[in-house]
């Protein structure tokens, strides 16, 4: 791994401890999103104990931090998400999660740690700062609402751009990957009620099986992404979950069915929506039943500037680190929500873990945290002077 001699003079053992000890706090003591209560009090401590100002925005839980002002400039954001997951934690770590049923297993304690140091490095060059920095700790990733949540505060109000990173256990420590476009999918999701006639098992012609239509809806819902998506282009349909009956010899009146679906394009997902509720409905005509689709619409794509991410990559190779284009991932993010207000870009962090995101023995590799700082406070100090012109960056399409 190359390090420059800025990484390294930020990567000393008693900084890197202190980020250790922080996010080990965090791991310890998971909170649910919509419920980061003493995550926030923790986060809000370590701030003031390094005199950085906590910023008056309206949020029922997790906090904005401001760095600089100390001189005129644009205003930059960088994003950490804060809460944790449903997920019994199986990793037998001493730092284990200490409450049941929940677990960080998506790296949000890694995050919040990260971007904390950061937020420490350039409290020390706040004199110097030519502009303002501002730490979203943001709550509710998970339930993709946070986001909105930090927009409708105002706390995005004047600020010329944001960068935010997710953890990739794939990745090398010491290895970034940055892209233009999109990095990760719009993640919407569905529920189809098929309503069909209940009887007896023994004389299904005096019904109509929703069981049957439901099987036939699954199949059919396979050929939108073969039979109407280019081949240059991705989507995944998948149905996770079929309920329907209550007994071994009755044919149920109702079956219920739900899933997900991935687009890394908006004319992309709005094609796979029209064709799905056309399949879903001509189905369950054909099948003299009767269908309603509910969408459970999630965050858009993230989808990064490109403007931005040459400075993101300008920055990653200041800082020594091994930049990388990355492979998108189906996975949503939230950060997507900011990219729709301002521009943005988000990064792929490389942290070397034996397990994916979500997974109840998730783990990652703790060399990346002072990395991770150090390389946030150099791209802030980077996009303040970058972006110290008056005119204002667009949003891209």
């Amino acid at each position: 791994m190359k390090m420059s001699t800025s990484t390294s003079e930020r990567t000393l053992p008693e900084f890197a401890q202190k980020l250790v000890d922080i996010r080990r706090h965090l791991h310890q003591n998971p909170e649910l999103s919509h419920e980061e209560i003493q995550t926030t009090a923790a986060i809000r401590a370590w701030l003031t104990e390094a005199g950085i100002r906590i910023a008056n925005f309206p949020l029922k839980t997790g906090l904005i931090a401001e760095v600089g002002g100390k001189q005129p400039g644009p205003i930059i954001a960088i994003r950490a998400d804060i809460d944790a997951l449903p997920i019994q934690e199986e990793t037998g770590f001493a730092y284990a999660s200490l409450v049941a049923g929940k677990m960080h297993a998506c790296g949000h304690d890694f995050h919040t740690a990260a971007v904390l140091g950061a937020a420490f490095l350039l409290k020390e060059r706040e004199s110097e700062l030519k502009g303002t920095i501002r730490f979203v700790f943001q709550p509710a990733e998970e339930k993709a609402q946070g986001a909105e949540q930090v927009i409708k505060s105002g706390a995005l109000d004047g600020v010329r751009a944001i960068y935010g990173m997710h953890n990739k256990p794939d990745l090398p420590v010491g290895t970034i990957g940055i892209k233009s476009g999109p990095l990760m999918a719009a993640a919407d999701g569905f529920v189809i009620e098929v309503e069909g006639l209940g009887t007896h098992a023994a004389v299904p012609e005096a019904g109509i099986d929703p069981i049957v239509t439901g099987a036939h809806i699954v199949t059919a819902l396979q050929s939108i992404v073969s039979r109407n998506i280019s081949s240059l282009q991705s989507a995944v349909i998948s149905v996770t979950r079929i309920h329907s009956g209550t007994a071994w010899n009755v044919i149920p009146d109702k079956a219920i069915l739900d899933g997900t679906l991935r687009t890394f394009e908006e004319s992309v997902r709005s094609l796979i929506i029209k064709r799905f509720e056309q399949v879903v409905h001509g189905v369950a005509a054909a099948y003299g039943t009767k269908a309603v689709v509910r969408w459970v619409k999630g965050p858009p794509s993230v989808f990064n500037d490109s403007e931005l991410a040459l400075l993101a990559t300008d920055a990653a190779l200041e800082a020594g680190l091994e930049v990388i284009t990355p492979a998108p991932s189906p996975a949503g993010e939230d950060f997507a929500f900011y990219q729709k207000k301002i521009p943005g870009v988000f990064v792929f962090m490389g942290t070397e873990g034996s397990q994916e995101w979500h997974h109840p023995a998730f783990d990652l590799d703790e060399r990346a945290l002072p990395i991770s700082a150090n390389y946030f406070a150099v791209l802030a100090e980077k996009a303040l002077k970058e972006l110290s012109s008056d005119i204002p960056l667009e949003v891209s399409p």
